[in-house]
């Protein structure tokens, strides 16, 4: 959504931050027991499983084994700060990514900005939200592993791990993994431009213009970019989880980034930088589209409502 005069008016950051937020919970909620899986997977590596009946599927037997154990709520450990973390998340995401594109100057004509400017837009973007949600990240981490921790004292709530981490850590525990995390902007800076451009591409092929493609279309756009930005960026993935589990009550194997790379490759070699990378893709991807589709439906519904002052452009 680009203004092309003075950039994005109050209503439409507004419609922006109101449209990303209700995305990003809709999709977490929905994906929630693949991502309590894929973090497991990542800190804890593969588990043992016993049922036979599922000994051909490590997906489906971790979710029995999941439900088994800890019932159904164990399936949604670290929603809450999930959920906490992206209505800033995704609000602030598109809002900034939005400003961006429209500072960077798209072009009058096509409301199309070059591969770099997008590339520049996505990654400030992304640099903003891993700053402001990272210490709820590091909640929803430890929330999701503490289980599978002997003798530790579990964290009751996402407001108590926020006061424990930061009296016994202080800011650097809130923002532990913070550089990997920071990393990761690398995959944003693939993803959206790859988003935008095969909308382009389908709109261009079903004679259409980006803000009019069909949900279906929307789906694939986002789907196709998304696993693609996916599995290129996902070992940063892996050393972030792994930075953030540890805390003041367990081990900590690893002293920092450089550390906890050798570690992993001395130890499991390449493959153990994507452990719990096909649970991530069955996570990430129909989140995504979860995500993308829903931002453009409300956002198309908002902007009706909420008709903005100026003319824009949606992502």
């Amino acid at each position: 959504m680009v203004d092309l005069t003075h950039g994005p008016s109050p209503k439409t950051l507004l419609c922006n931050a109101g449209a990303g937020a209700a995305a990003g919970v809709i999709a977490a909620t929905f994906v929630c027991p693949l991502d309590v899986m894929k973090t497991r997977f990542q800190v804890h590596g593969l588990p043992q499983l016993t049922n036979a009946n599922f000994r051909g599927s490590v997906i489906l037997g971790s979710l029995e084994q999941i439900i088994q154990k800890e019932g159904l709520r164990g399936m949604y450990r670290g929603l809450s700060p999930t959920v906490i973390a992206l209505l800033p998340n995704w609000a602030v995401y598109f809002t900034v990514y939005d400003q961006l594109k429209s500072y960077l100057g798209a072009d009058d004509v096509n409301h199309q900005l070059s591969i770099g400017a997008n590339m520049m837009a996505a990654s400030g973007a992304g640099a903003a939200t891993t700053i402001v949600t990272n210490p709820l990240w590091v909640v929803k981490t430890r929330l999701q592993t503490q289980v599978m921790k002997n003798g530790i004292v579990p964290y009751k709530s996402t407001l108590s791990a926020l006061r424990k981490i930061a009296v016994e850590e202080g800011i650097r525990g809130l923002y532990s993994g913070i550089v990997p995390a920071l990393a990761g902007i690398s995959h944003v800076a693939i993803q959206f431009p790859t988003y935008e451009k095969t909308k382009t591409y389908l709109a261009y092929s079903g004679n259409t213009t980006t803000d009019k493609l069909s949900t279906r279309d929307v789906a694939l756009a986002s789907s196709i970019s998304k696993i693609f930005a996916s599995t290129l960026t996902y070992p940063h993935e892996v050393v972030r989880s792994r930075l953030q589990a540890q805390g003041q009550h367990s081990e900590k194997r690893y002293s920092g980034v450089i550390d906890c790379i050798a570690k992993i490759f001395d130890k499991e070699g390449l493959s153990g930088f994507y452990r719990g990378c096909a649970t991530n893709l069955l996570r990430t991807t129909p989140a995504a589209v979860i995500t993308f589709t829903s931002f453009e439906m409300i956002h198309r519904f908002l902007v009706t409502v909420f008709p903005p002052e100026s003319r824009h452009h949606t992502l």
